[in-house]
């Protein structure tokens, strides 16, 4: 099985919204919720992908002839690929009922650990999809980042209390995920975190703790106050606030606000292992791929995924010989070009 059939095999089953495109760029599922597709006219998914084709790569090979080594060290655990599968979750509202979340976890962190990379998964609110994403991450040896909803505190201590029996090696939070409707409409509230409550889940977690939804420096500066080990830079694909910027536009400087401090992940739009050399070349230590995971599981399962894995470790590889740089410490800022304003 090679991508194109993925993609081909995907489209009898991905539903009504979602086209599985040959590049998902957000353009045919815009302003579709339910859907892969995003809030508002839909333009910031459009323009998280747009940007980072904007940003271009160094050619340079005048370097010498050698392997190279794709592969990145995150809290103690060593992966074949500095990129990771994103959580999605309600897959059969948003795609089809040819898998839910519990079923499509239980594939997606198996299949990703066999590939040598991690998955990020979803939760919602039957607890059923966090306590079967947390035996998935178990049966995986802890190879897996569990991506707990920004709930009220009573709700959050008991998803850790799973997470901590799984053994994952990391858990998130996906904080951006306050502007979905479900988590406004909780009793108690859900949703937007402050500092001191951050600090409080940091602390109940017990392994390094992950922030999602960082998009400005002030944000990035009050996760490293309440104690994360890592962020991932999000709009979470422009589902919940249009109008937003790219990713790709605001890393950089969040990356001079707290780069060397903790980790820096980065999503949104990233579609390419040349997106990834770009993101990590921008000071990135690693990125997230979420939808079109999603399209490689209902295009072909297991084999799908691995064969999606392989495409984007590939192109990578590919750009870093071609630009020179042999191991991901050797990916600089002059390796990319982008317009002067």
């Amino acid at each position: 099985m090679n991508y194109a059939d993925v993609l081909k095999e995907a489209r009898t089953c991905m539903g009504t919204y979602c086209k599985a495109c040959n590049i998902c760029n957000g353009v045919a599922c815009r302003n579709q919720i339910p859907g892969p597709g995003s809030k508002g006219v839909g333009d910031t998914a459009i323009r998280n992908y747009q940007k980072w084709q904007e940003i271009r790569v160094n050619m340079d090979t005048l370097c010498e002839n050698k392997p190279v080594d794709t592969s990145l060290e995150l809290f103690g655990k060593t992966f074949k690929y500095p990129f990771f599968a994103g959580p999605v979750g309600a897959l059969n509202l948003h795609y089809s009922d040819k898998y839910d979340d519990v079923t499509y976890n239980n594939l997606l962190v198996d299949s990703c650990a066999k590939a040598g990379i991690a998955a990020f998964t979803g939760d919602g609110t039957n607890p059923k999809i966090m306590e079967a994403a947390a035996a998935a991450i178990k049966g995986a040896d802890g190879l897996a980042v569990p991506t707990i909803k920004p709930w009220n505190l009573d709700i959050i201590r008991e998803k850790m209390e799973l997470v901590k029996a799984a053994g994952a090696f990391a858990v998130a939070m996906d904080v951006d995920a306050a502007g979905l409707p479900f988590l406004k409409n909780m009793t108690p509230p859900a949703g937007g975190k402050s500092v001191e409550e951050l600090k409080a889940i940091a602390d109940m977690a017990g392994v390094p703790f992950i922030v999602k939804g960082i998009m400005t420096p002030k944000a990035a500066l009050k996760a490293k106050e309440a104690g994360a080990a890592a962020i991932v830079v999000s709009n979470h694909g422009g589902r919940v606030l249009d109008q937003c910027p790219a990713t790709a536009e605001v890393l950089e400087d969040i990356v001079e606000a707290v780069g060397g401090c903790m980790k820096i992940i980065v999503d949104g739009g990233i579609r390419s292992g040349v997106d990834v050399f770009k993101a990590l070349a921008m000071g990135a230590d690693g990125v997230i791929i979420a939808r079109p995971f999603v399209t490689a599981v209902y295009g072909g399962g297991a084999e799908g995924v691995q064969c999606y894995v392989d495409k984007i470790g590939a192109e990578l590889e590919d750009t870093m010989a071609m630009c020179g740089a042999y191991s991901l410490k050797e990916i600089t800022r002059e390796m990319i070009w982008k317009a002067r304003l």
